[in-house]
């Protein structure tokens, strides 16, 4: 018998324990693959300038659509059910692998953080720097996170990793919130309230990830410890990506109704002075 990648040695789960990921997993990709459906059918209802804030806020959810795909699948290959109903579910040969998912955060999360960006519609100099910034961010963030997540339990190695990217994780949430309240004053009316909104969203939804890689340093139970980090993550990203991705879109829809152009006064001037309105006079 394999252990699994995660550095978490979990010898079996209960029936209602699979059920639960099991379940939970099937719950995520429905709402990864109908989001991402949603954002690209709701591209009519933004003006141009934020519809490409939609597409990458589908592309997030397809690209975490095809990853929980295998998650899944290797969760059902690496817990096969057992001979009879309610039967314990016990490891097989086959690993669990949990770097699908630091895959997945690997590519997401500097789109996340794009489409965020492209959607404040902020000063092209302060949107470069804001890019360049959180992508490396972010990079480190995921990067020094799984030698963590595959190291055993208790580890000085799982610790250290762990605070490692912390700082780049709290440093991404600090620039976001201060970036956020920065741009509420340029924010037309009707949007302050939503992009305010976002700022306290982006903070307890991303502190959902920190709480879930912890889970099985302060869980005695390593199968429940498990159980509890698995639907700690796939919340997470539930409400990081089809969530965030609809905000996004509601912040998009009213910066457009606030922006939506009315005729000036140069049209008018043209219009009165076409040939026919001047036969007219």
């Amino acid at each position: 018998m394999n252990a699994d990648v995660s550095g978490i040695h979990i010898a079996s789960l209960s029936a209602s324990q699979f059920a639960t990921v099991y379940n939970l997993f099937s719950l995520v990709i429905a709402s990864m693959v109908f989001t991402a459906l949603y954002l690209l059918l709701s591209q009519g209802r933004v003006a141009p300038r934020y519809r490409n804030a939609l597409v990458v806020s589908a592309i997030v959810c397809g690209i975490a659509s095809y990853h929980y795909f295998r998650i899944f699948d290797n969760f059902k290959a690496s817990y096969p059910a057992g001979d009879t109903v309610g039967a314990v579910h016990n490891l097989s040969n086959i690993e669990f692998n949990e770097a699908y998912r630091y895959v997945d955060w690997l590519l997401t999360v500097p789109l996340l953080l794009t489409e965020l960006v492209i959607v404040l519609k902020l000063a092209k100099a302060t949107t470069r720097s804001l890019l360049i910034r959180l992508t490396i961010a972010a990079i480190a963030m995921i990067a020094l996170g799984y030698p963590g997540e595959i190291a055993a339990v208790g580890s000085a190695e799982r610790t250290l990793y762990g605070i490692a990217s912390t700082i780049p994780f709290l440093y991404i949430l600090y620039v976001l919130f201060i970036e956020l309240g920065r741009s509420l004053g340029r924010q037309p009316a009707g949007v302050r309230k939503l992009v305010d909104g976002l700022r306290y969203i982006i903070l307890i939804t991303w502190a959902v990830y920190p709480l879930a890689y912890l889970s099985p340093s302060l869980i005695n139970d390593p199968a429940q410890a498990e159980v509890v980090r698995q639907v700690g993550y796939s919340i997470a990203d539930v409400l990081a990506k089809p969530l965030f991705g609809l905000l996004v879109l509601a912040i998009a829809i009213a910066k457009s109704n606030a922006h939506t152009p009315t005729p000036n006064h140069n049209d008018e001037l043209t219009t009165l002075d076409s040939p026919i309105e001047l036969n007219r006079t």
